[in-house]
């Protein structure tokens, strides 16, 4: 029998690459990039200008009553520095995308697409691009579960019909893709940086787009392939990162066990998943494969913020580096149970990306 396996495993080295070996995934460390002000709450979302290297950030801010919540977009410097802001008042702000000479945003609290100038100053006001609704039926269809004893489950999903726009992401002819987190859906607005009047599109629903999870949230970030004609999108709550056509068709599932598959982004080769729930942004290739896992949480400093990753929301390229927004959000009602509970003070992430050459 001993000699049988031997006799397979040769077989399998000689038939492919089983016996050259592969390396595990780097394991990335972060270092702080930035601290906002004192008055900037929850990062949720961020983006970057590929021309300048400015970084824009949203905020999250849904503390109750509405009256004391201070959303804010800030726009930063190359190395961090607030260069303008933008005041929203109770309304959290999600998706963030640079595109042409402007910056697009998901205002949650509003249910729209909205843009500022990429330059903006202090006080600028937003333009509506579309405002998002509630869609007939508010619930995504159905989703068919196989279990391995060959029993199946049939999960039937509940939506009150609030459009839960949350991720952004534009393809290279100008079309915006829009996930909505609580009605499984994927939405399209055809060329967004010059419709008048708008149309919202739904692309997909499905229900591997909704979640049971014990995070709420289903389709989150979203990344475009436009060369494979491929839309990426996060599954939050279910831990997953789905894909299907960018014309529209079939949604599968490309790789599991990412609890809290936050922020979404596609860099090369690699998706960069920002996943908030294990406190790391892991890296995989198109197969769905681990290839990298960036940062983890060591503590609260002692200026109030996180010390390393907690909670990261999203992800932003400036040059070599990928930027990381802490979310760092407290979930539960129960007190004293997160980590997320002891920050008073938000921070931004950095990290190098590293080279994969034929990985």
């Amino acid at each position: 029998m001993h000699a049988r396996r031997i006799l397979i495993a040769i077989v399998l080295c000689l038939a492919g690459p089983v016996c050259a070996g592969e390396r595990a995934p780097d394991l990335l460390e972060v270092d702080l990039f930035a601290v906002p002000p004192a008055d900037f709450r929850h990062p949720e979302s961020i983006a970057t200008d590929p021309a300048t290297g400015q970084v824009y950030v949203g905020s999250f801010d849904a503390r109750e009553p509405h009256a004391i919540r201070d959303n804010q977009i800030l726009r930063l410097s190359l190395d961090g520095e607030v260069l303008a802001r933008v005041r929203l008042g109770p309304t959290p702000v999600t998706g963030l995308a640079h595109h042409g000479s402007a910056l697009y945003f998901l205002n949650f609290g509003a249910s729209r697409l909205q843009r500022l100038p990429a330059d903006f100053a202090d006080g600028a006001r937003p333009e509506d691009v579309v405002a998002f609704a509630a869609l007939a039926p508010a619930a995504p269809p159905l989703r068919e579960v196989a279990n391995p004893d060959g029993s199946s489950d049939r999960i039937a999903f509940g939506a009150a019909g609030f459009p839960a726009i949350n991720g952004l992401a534009f393809d290279r002819r100008g079309n915006a893709y829009v996930s909505d987190s609580f009605q499984g859906a994927i939405y399209r607005i055809a060329a967004a940086a010059t419709c008048a009047p708008c149309r919202v599109e739904v692309l997909a629903r499905d229900g591997l787009l909704a979640t049971t999870g014990a995070l709420p949230f289903g389709a989150n970030g979203i990344a475009i392939d436009d060369a494979a004609g491929r839309l990426y999108v996060n599954n939050a709550g279910d831990g997953r990162v789905l894909r299907m056509p960018l014309a529209g068709g079939a949604v599968e599932v490309l790789a599991d066990g990412l609890y809290g598959a936050d922020g979404l982004l596609l860099h090369g080769d690699r998706l960069w998943v920002a996943a908030n729930q294990i406190d790391t942004v892991v890296s995989i290739d198109l197969r769905g494969k681990v290839r990298a896992r960036a940062g983890r949480f060591h503590g609260i400093a002692a200026d109030g913020t996180p010390d390393g990753l907690l909670f990261p929301a999203a992800t932003a390229v400036q040059g070599n580096r990928m930027i990381v927004a802490n979310l760092a959000l407290p979930l539960t009602a129960t007190a004293g149970d997160e980590w997320e509970e002891q920050v008073t003070r938000w921070n931004l992430m950095v990290f190098d990306i590293p080279s994969h050459g034929d990985r």
